[in-house]
């Protein structure tokens, strides 16, 4: 390959050093040392904790204009690897010579480029370095260090059932869920049109549990096809579509999601009212639900009705309290469930942290609540596998409200979700055993007012 300039001086700079240093490499090289450099730049700004990892590296590439969708993609998949695997990566790092930020950066981009791309890249001293952190076998190390956990998680997850599976499949790379927007499009008809176009090598598929979901591979620029532009599909994990077919709202019901987010549950909860009724999306950010109504403008509903509401003693929940069929509360968590997408979590959060997202979700639950109209239904829900977040929350909320009782959610999912069997009462979805996040949630039923005694009977005692 040609690297000569017009003006017939060799080119000056690093890079240009670099090059004349590997000719043979050319362009790959280039590539694969460029990649190195920018992988440990983000990394250096997403390893001070301060923000989540997904926003610290959009902030970066909208900085980074010129770099293409495969350079994007790239830096992308380099950097959540090292996220995923920052235990094993630091302890390997301990050895070799140079900066230890650099050798991280280099592991990440490893499991990009081949070796050849790579060997062109690294100095004889790194590249021997990376070979001999390769054939270290990863059963050899602790679990805590083979799947890059903290010591307090480890043990957490370590108490679950089967929890090597669960710990393994929780540091895979998860693929991509989108669904269909039942009020525009029919799932069969929109994998017809996915597999005929463009987006046929993302290989769709339709979800094994969810009948609104479409899995696909690799990093579809999903936000960019033009039937999210109009609506029909939404980015949304299989999981999270299934707390839509346990709340299972009905045509011209008052239903609350509680903690509506970026939107998500919302909009497929309107759908299935099919723009009927009215359907409040509470959240106490303003912020967060400012970012959703394009989403809603997108989807053609028109029974949404946004409201930013205080975090305690809410003037807008009190006037409807005891009025709603149906309460989503897809409360605050850990988000450990969801490590396959965030992997930074891990190092992110904290027991204490925990311990004051418990109090925060037994009290939004218990606000939530009181807007629960007697026998309608209330759906609590978190994208976490930790039993404190999810059983023993229900139990302790059920133990304190008598007037509520557990449903079993297994049998209210069945009509629509089919394959989805032996669940029993909550739903305790996990990577390794259903491919998808980790979610949990539980049905709780308001009781009914004892009916009034007949006049007769009254005259009677």
């Amino acid at each position: 390959m040609n690297t000569s300039h017009k003006s017939g001086r060799r080119p000056g700079g690093a890079r240009a050093a670099a090059q004349r240093a590997a000719p043979a490499a050319g362009k790959p090289y280039v590539i694969a040392a460029a990649r190195i450099q920018q992988v440990q730049q983000v990394l250096g700004e997403i390893l001070q904790w301060q923000y989540p990892a997904d926003a610290v590296l959009s902030r970066w590439l909208r900085a980074h204009p010129k770099l293409g969708a495969r350079d994007r993609g790239e830096l992308a998949d380099a950097v959540f690897d090292v996220l995923r695997n920052l235990r094993r990566y630091r302890q390997f790092a301990q050895s070799g010579e140079g900066p230890a930020s650099r050798r991280l950066a280099i592991l990440g981009a490893a499991t990009v480029f081949n070796d050849e791309m790579m060997r062109a890249a690294l100095t004889g001293q790194e590249h021997e370095w990376l070979s001999r952190v390769r054939r270290i076998d990863p059963a050899s190390l602790p679990r805590s260090v083979r799947e890059s956990l903290p010591d307090w998680l480890d043990e957490r997850l370590g108490q679950l059932e089967d929890a090597d599976s669960l710990i393994h499949a929780l540091n895979q790379p998860a693929p991509l869920d989108i669904r269909v927007n039942p009020l525009k499009a029919e799932r069969d008809a929109m994998l017809a049109t996915l597999r005929e176009g463009a987006a046929a090598r993302f290989d769709p598929q339709p979800t094994p549990y969810s009948p609104w979901g479409i899995r696909l591979r690799g990093r579809p620029p999903v936000n960019r096809w033009p039937m999210f532009e109009n609506g029909e599909i939404e980015v949304q994990d299989e999981g999270s579509q299934l707390l839509a077919a346990l709340v299972a709202p009905r045509r011209g019901e008052m239903v609350i999601d509680y903690c509506a987010g970026a939107g998500g549950k919302t909009l497929l909860l309107g759908a299935l009212m099919r723009s009927t009724g009215r359907l409040y999306a509470f959240d106490v950010s303003a912020a967060r639900l400012a970012r959703a109504k394009p989403r809603f403008a997108r989807s053609g509903l028109s029974n949404i009705v946004p409201v930013a509401i205080s975090a305690d003693n809410d003037q807008r929940v009190r006037r409807l309290q005891g009025k709603a069929h149906r309460v989503l509360v897809d409360a605050p968590c850990s988000g450990l469930g969801t490590l396959r997408r965030n992997p930074d979590l891990k190092w992110r959060q904290h027991p204490e942290a925990l311990a004051e997202l418990l109090q925060v979700q037994a009290r939004i639950l218990q606000q939530a609540s009181r807007c629960v109209a007697p026998g309608g239904r209330l759906v609590y829900a978190t994208c976490s596998v930790l039993p404190q977040e999810n059983e023993q929350q229900v139990q302790a909320f059920l133990a304190a409200h008598p007037e509520f009782s557990l449903l079993d959610a297994g049998k209210l999912i069945q009509d629509r979700c089919e394959n989805l069997t032996s669940m029993g009462a909550c739903l305790a979805l996990r990577p390794d055993r259903h491919g998808m996040d980790g979610f949990f949630a539980a049905a709780m039923q308001r009781a009914k007012p004892a009916a009034c005694l007949a006049p007769e009977s009254k005259k009677e005692a």
